[in-house]
């Protein structure tokens, strides 16, 4: 199911990888890109990311497609404004982080059945229209929420677009997805975040880090680059979820810090063999990616 029009609404990292492969693969005839940053705007015609920029308002005209890349809580400030102008065979998507917030906020609309709730799970640390990747969500997860409130021509547009994105298809309720995210990914970004911090707080000399910090470092540590601006939103609208995840993390450090307090080295290492069960569920993951292949 291929598309004539399809509007972004945000020309970072996601919404601007997303136009690489929607057009490169033949989804899209012409893409309108919308940023209220006018150096994304200048920068994402640059590229080729996008075929022209408009306005919200004269961009949604003659749309079929809207994709919502843009922060949080921005997604949900204008997503019911977005759905009184759109027009009437229009679907509308967005791939926000988080999906419970979002989704009140369009409920009640009555053009709720336009709208499908998504999160494709992919993205780097790196953040602006420069930071666009062909193949950023090959082989990854789309996980499509509250499925039952989306009307079928409009679920069955936003599937076949990450279809053609080479992503794999998972379905669950918004509040279920933002419990698992919170575990599987916005820990991850928290965790990273203070661990820049604490480094940062202790080796004052940038060049001791640079000499001395390894592999393990960078790749623990690299999320800490992820941007304040749409990482803060996320954690304020999963806040819950993150703080009862955040709760459980924190045993487990004190948990290990008080084998080491103790010297009690059996206990230590029965912590790290018990973590290394992640072994498993890391290999079944690159298994499902290689037996997909990449997509076409």
């Amino acid at each position: 199911m291929s598309v004539t029009n399809v509007v972004i609404v945000g020309l970072g990292l996601i919404g601007g990888s997303v136009a690489l492969d929607l057009k490169r693969r033949g989804f899209a005839a012409h893409i309108v890109g919308v940023d209220s940053n006018e150096g994304h705007c200048a920068q994402a015609l640059e590229l080729g990311l996008v075929d022209e920029i408009l306005p919200l308002e004269r961009a949604l005209n003659n749309a079929e497609l809207v994709i919502l890349a843009i922060p949080v809580n921005a997604i949900a400030g204008i997503l019911p404004g977005i759905l009184d102008k759109i027009p009437e065979k229009c679907s509308i998507t967005d791939m926000g982080s988080t999906k419970q917030s979002i989704c009140l906020a369009a409920a009640s609309h009555p053009k709720r059945g336009q709208y499908v709730a998504s999160h494709p799970m992919a993205g780097t640390e790196n953040s602006g229209p420069g930071a666009a990747l062909y193949d950023l969500f090959n082989g990854k997860v789309a996980v499509i929420c509250d499925e039952a409130a989306s009307a079928p021509l409009h679920l069955q547009r936003v599937e076949s677009m990450y279809k053609v994105l080479g992503m794999r298809l998972l379905r669950m309720g918004s509040a279920e997805h933002d419990l698992h995210a919170a575990y599987v990914s916005h820990l991850s970004h928290i965790t990273s975040f203070v661990l820049a911090n604490t480094v940062l707080a202790k080796e004052q000399n940038a060049n001791t880090i640079f000499d001395l910090a390894g592999g393990g470092f960078e790749s623990t540590v690299r999320l800490a680059k992820s941007s304040p601006e749409m990482w803060a939103p996320i954690f304020e609208q999963n806040r819950e979820n993150i703080i009862h995840a955040l709760e459980s993390y924190i045993e487990h450090f004190q948990k290990f810090h008080r084998t080491l307090v103790q010297q009690a080295s059996d206990e230590t290492r029965g912590l790290m063999a018990d973590a290394n069960r992640i072994r498993r569920v890391l290999t079944k993951m690159d298994d499902k990616t290689s037996k997909k292949g990449p997509a076409r």
